[in-house]
């Protein structure tokens, strides 16, 4: 299966997507145009965009997801990684805590991800 990918102005679509569904396409519209200042056919062209996608399907105007956002957000994660940071996961955490201090519960709770991930 191809991997998922989603603009940044989709991704807030789909946030509140993955908040509400299954929720009807009208009702969907009236959140969008409260939370994104959205007009109705701006809302419908994303909910087009995402069914073309195989994100979310439309069916009798219930708008349903069809791929969770943990798998849009792993997708995503790895896309970044590969191009900013030439797919260097410690590069990457190198330059995000770089001049940050952590508490000692944050260290903790890195330094068990990454004990669990190296298992």
């Amino acid at each position: 299966m191809e991997k998922p990918h989603i603009w940044d102005s989709d991704f807030r679509f789909m946030i509140i997507v993955w908040e509400c569904a299954p929720v009807n396409s009208g009702e969907l519209s009236k959140i969008c145009e409260r939370e994104l200042g959205w007009k109705r056919s701006t809302t419908y062209n994303a909910i087009r965009r995402m069914c073309e996608k195989g994100i979310v399907k439309n069916v009798n105007t219930v708008v349903s997801v069809l791929i969770p956002k943990e798998q849009v957000q792993l997708s995503e994660g790895d896309e970044f990684l590969k191009r900013t940071f030439n797919g260097s996961l410690p590069e990457f955490v190198a330059a995000f805590i770089k001049g940050k201090k952590l508490s000692y519960k944050e260290a903790s709770e890195i330094k068990k991800m990454i004990e669990e991930a190296a298992e």
